[in-house]
């Protein structure tokens, strides 16, 4: 057995005794945990050896974009015990009050986190999320099909490549290469640069395959589409397999981002919940995840675990230079209105 079951045991067995008022009536782990997360994101077995390690059974389904979570917890849905929005959107959720604080003294793996992804705006104390992978987006490329081609979002709308195009269907990030092709930041609150965004999205629009934030791994690896706008892990994982495809950061810049783990309110086992975010916390464990999905992971003690042909790609690892041209997303408040009014315009065009 890995080096982290035995750490990782006694640790289950010393919180067993403590954890929120529910956990507490019965002294012991819940039977299963739902966990919610996104496509192709954990570790080949991560969930397989907390469930020998623990006897907890983990029902593991995937979502596409924040906003799909977001909308299951407002309207309701009780099932989640941990799930993994973005820092924008965790600033959302707490401000609406949809996620549990976070009992600390179930996590002592927070120790192996590193302090540049840690007490970030959106959570400044993380009193509400822990966080999970980090990185980026940019563009994917089959070389066997475009062998040359400059490394800018103007890329996307090269009407060369018509009906080989993927775009991620995200009101946030879908909107990203407009506004740095136009030299706005992604945060923008301004209505008159989000309408030229649009009008740049519309003129592309004819020459996209598809908006998708989840299958267009797929129609890379397919051959469907030759150049895809998605996230860098993803990107890599068809690289893995396909040495043509090619992951590049425009030199316009582009978006950073911090996948988190938090507890909705209405978690049913949120004890349980703590006990499965500390074991991802555990060095080998996030290194797994990372040698299986290509994000970075915000785990200092995982480097060490982590395949260096990973750890040495600044386009995962990213250099200075690349970091000092892009952003964060943040929350944009009432303005989110604005948003989700021009990508649906975008859609229904």
């Amino acid at each position: 057995m890995k080096r982290f079951t035995a750490l990782f045991l006694i640790t289950v067995f010393t919180m067993s005794c403590g954890g929120t008022p529910e956990d507490e009536s019965t002294g012991r782990l819940a039977s299963h945990l739902n966990f919610y997360n996104w496509s192709y994101y954990i570790g080949e077995t991560t969930i397989s050896d907390f469930q020998d390690m623990t006897g907890v059974r983990v029902r593991y389904d995937n979502y596409s974009s924040n906003e799909e979570v977001l909308a299951r917890l407002q309207a309701g849905v009780s099932g989640y015990d941990v799930v993994v929005p973005s820092d924008y959107m965790v600033e959302v959720m707490i401000s609406l009050g949809l996620l549990r604080p976070l009992n600390h003294d179930n996590l002592p793996n927070i120790i192996h986190m590193d302090p540049r992804f840690m007490g970030l705006p959106f959570d400044p104390e993380n009193r509400y999320s822990i966080p999970y992978q980090w990185g980026s987006a940019g563009i994917g490329v089959n070389t066997a099909r475009i062998p040359d081609f400059e490394e800018s979002w103007g890329l996307l709308w090269d009407e060369r490549y018509s009906g080989r195009i993927s775009m991620l269907d995200d009101m946030r990030s879908g909107l990203v290469p407009a506004l740095k092709l136009l030299g706005y930041s992604v945060n923008t609150t301004s209505e008159q640069e989000l309408e030229e965004a649009l009008d740049l999205m519309i003129q592309q629009k004819p020459i996209v395959k598809a908006y998708t934030s989840d299958t267009y791994i797929d129609l890379l690896k397919s051959g469907d589409v030759w150049i895809a706008y998605g996230w860098s892990g993803d990107i890599y994982q068809v690289a893995r397999d396909n040495p043509d495809i090619r992951f590049f950061i425009p030199q316009e810049g582009t978006y950073l981002w911090v996948d988190n783990m938090v507890i909705p309110q209405k978690a049913p086992s949120p004890y349980t919940a703590e006990v499965f975010m500390n074991y991802i916390m555990d060095p080998e464990v996030s290194a797994g995840i990372t040698n299986a999905t290509w994000y970075a992971s915000p785990n200092s003690n995982a480097t060490d675990y982590i395949r260096p042909e990973i750890t040495g790609d600044p386009s995962i690892y990213l250099s200075d230079e690349i970091l000092d041209r892009s952003e964060f997303l943040q929350d944009v408040g009432e303005q989110t209105r604005l948003y989700e009014r021009i990508w649906s315009r975008l859609k229904s065009h």
